[in-house]
C-alpha cells in the first residue's frame, strides 16, 4: 500500500537538501524530515489502535503526523484548542471500536450541521486526492504551497499531500489575521507560489491587502478556494488583480475527498461552477437533484457509527446533502445545500444567493442570511450584517441594492448589524449557530 512516507524516503534519497517545510523560521529538508520521522515513529505504542493530538501550525506536528502513518498507525488530529474533555470522548470512541488497517487519517468534521463526526479515509484515498490535485492543478517539484489553514482539516491536509509526493515546499504560517506575515510567506517563497484560502479569507485580504496582492501578479502561480460558495463579485475582482494566475473553486468534503476542481480566471467565471470530476473521481446528480461522488477518494466510514455511515455511504457512493447539476460541458454547478434551504410563504430560497448579492455592496464586510420568526408569514429572510469599517448601516440603500439583484421574494425583510458573523475555525459560516439563536 502506498503512502505519504515513501514519497519522503525516496526525496530524502535523491533531493536531500531540498527545503520540505519551512515555519517562521525554522527550515526542514526532506533529509532531515525523513530521519525526525523515522524517530518519531519509534516512539509510537505498537498496541495502540490511534493516536490523537491537537493539530498545530508548525514543522513538529507534520512530523507526527508523517510518522503515524510511517508507523501504519491512524492518526486523529484535533483542534489546537480541543478541550480535555473532547481528547477523552474522542479517545474513549476509538478505544472502543475497531479501526480498518487500511485507515490513515481520521478527521472529525466542524459539527455546523450536527454532531461531530469521525471521518475514516484511507492511504488509498489520500495518493488519489493528491494525483488529483497535482493532475488538475499543476503541482510539481517547483511548487512553494503557502498553508494558513488548520492542519486537522482536509482544505489544509489535502494541499499538504500533493506538495509532499511532487517534493515541492510546504510554508506553514498561523492563518492570516497577520495579514504582513501571510503577505510576507507569499511574497518571500521560493519558485512557483500557490496557497488555500476559504472565501471569508479571500475576502479579508480583497479588503485590506488589495495592492499587496496585486504586487504579486506575477508570482502567484494558483489559488484555490474552497469550503463554502464563493462571491461572483470576489471572483471577478481577483480575477482583475491576477490576470495570469489560475484561480480554483473546488468541491471537496472530508466525506467524499476532492472531487472536481474549475479555474474560474480562464475564461469562465461564474459563482457555482466546480468544474469537470478529476482523474479518480465520478459524479452523479440523483432525481431530486443531490450530489453524488464515487471513486478512490471517498471515505471509509465514520468511526463508531455503521448507521450513520449506511446513510451516507451506499454501494460505495458517496450521497451529499449538495445540490447541483452537470451543465452540457460537464461541468458541476452548485445550487444549494439540503438544510440551508429556507422556505418564505412557499418559496423555497437559497441563503447563499442573497449572501452573494449582498456582498456585492462596497459598505457590506460580511453578511449571514437566516430564518426569522413573522407574525403574518411565519417565517421571513433576515440579514445580519458586518459592515465595511463599522460604518453605520443604511437599510433602505442595501435593500434596493438588492432588488436590483434578485426576485423580491429573495430580498430579506428585516436587516441587523452585528460586529462578526460566526464562522467556524475552517472559514465556514456557522448556520446552526443562528439556527440555534433563533428558536
Amino acid at each position: 500500500m502506498r503512502q505519504l512516507t515513501d514519497h519522503i524516503q525516496r526525496h530524502a534519497q535523491n533531493i536531500p537538501d531540498k527545503t520540505a517545510i519551512v515555519c517562521g523560521e525554522e527550515s526542514i529538508t526532506y533529509h532531515e524530515l525523513w530521519q525526525a520521522v523515522r524517530l518519531r515513529a519509534l516512539n509510537f505504542d505498537p498496541d495502540t489502535n490511534s493516536v490523537i493530538v491537537r493539530a498545530s501550525q508548525s514543522t513538529d506536528f507534520l512530523i507526527t503526523y508523517f510518522a503515524a502513518h510511517h508507523a501504519h498507525t491512524p492518526i486523529i488530529p484535533l483542534e489546537h484548542d480541543a478541550p480535555d474533555s473532547t481528547l477523552l470522548r474522542i479517545e474513549r470512541t476509538a478505544h472502543d471500536n475497531d479501526i480498518p488497517p487500511q485507515v490513515a487519517d481520521i478527521l472529525y468534521t466542524t459539527g455546523t450541521t450536527g454532531q461531530q463526526k469521525g471521518t475514516m479515509i484511507s492511504h488509498q484515498a489520500i495518493i488519489a486526492d493528491a494525483e488529483n490535485l497535482i493532475e488538475a492543478q499543476g503541482f510539481c517539484p517547483d511548487t512553494t504551497f503557502v498553508i494558513s489553514g488548520p492542519l486537522n482539516h482536509i482544505g489544509s491536509l489535502s494541499k499538504v499531500w500533493p506538495t509532499i509526493i511532487v517534493g515541492g515546499t510546504i510554508v506553514i504560517t498561523e492563518g492570516i489575521k497577520d495579514i504582513n506575515k501571510f503577505m510576507q510567506a507569499l511574497s518571500t517563497a521560493k519558485g512557483k507560489v500557490a496557497t488555500f484560502l476559504v472565501p471569508a479569507s479571500i475576502r479579508i485580504l480583497l479588503q485590506f491587502a488589495k495592492e499587496p496582492l496585486q504586487s504579486l501578479a506575477g508570482k502567484i502561480d494558483f489559488i484555490e478556494t474552497g469550503a463554502s460558495p464563493i462571491p461572483q463579485a470576489d471572483m471577478e475582482t481577483l480575477c482583475q488583480l491576477l490576470p495570469d494566475t489560475r484561480l480554483y473553486n473546488t468541491y471537496a468534503s472530508t466525506e467524499t475527498g476532492i472531487i472536481a476542481t474549475h479555474n474560474y480566471n480562464g475564461g469562465y467565471c461564474k459563482a457555482g461552477c466546480l468544474g469537470k470530476p478529476m482523474k479518480h473521481s465520478r459524479l452523479a446528480i440523483s432525481p431530486d437533484g443531490h450530489i453524488l461522488c464515487q471513486g478512490l477518494t471517498i471515505m471509509t466510514g465514520y468511526l463508531g457509527d455503521t448507521e450513520l455511515t449506511q446513510q451516507v455511504l451506499r454501494n460505495d457512493i458517496i450521497y451529499t446533502q449538495d445540490k447541483g447539476h452537470i451543465d452540457t460541458r460537464g461541468r458541476l454547478q452548485l445550487t444549494g445545500r439540503t438544510g440551508d434551504i429556507i422556505n418564505v410563504g412557499g418559496y423555497k430560497i437559497n441563503p447563499v444567493e442573497v449572501e452573494d448579492a449582498a456582498k456585492a455592496h462596497p459598505t457590506v464586510a460580511d453578511c449571514i442570511c437566516i430564518a426569522a420568526p413573522h407574525p403574518v408569514l411565519g417565517t421571513t429572510l433576515k440579514l445580519l450584517v458586518v459592515t465595511t469599517d463599522h460604518a453605520p448601516l443604511n437599510k433602505k440603500i442595501l435593500a434596493a441594492h438588492l432588488l436590483e439583484r434578485l426576485e423580491r421574494h429573495k430580498v430579506p425583510l428585516l436587516y441587523e448589524q452585528t460586529k462578526e458573523i460566526k464562522r467556524t475555525y475552517n472559514g465556514k459560516l456557522h448556520r446552526k449557530h443562528y439556527i440555534t439563536s433563533n428558536l
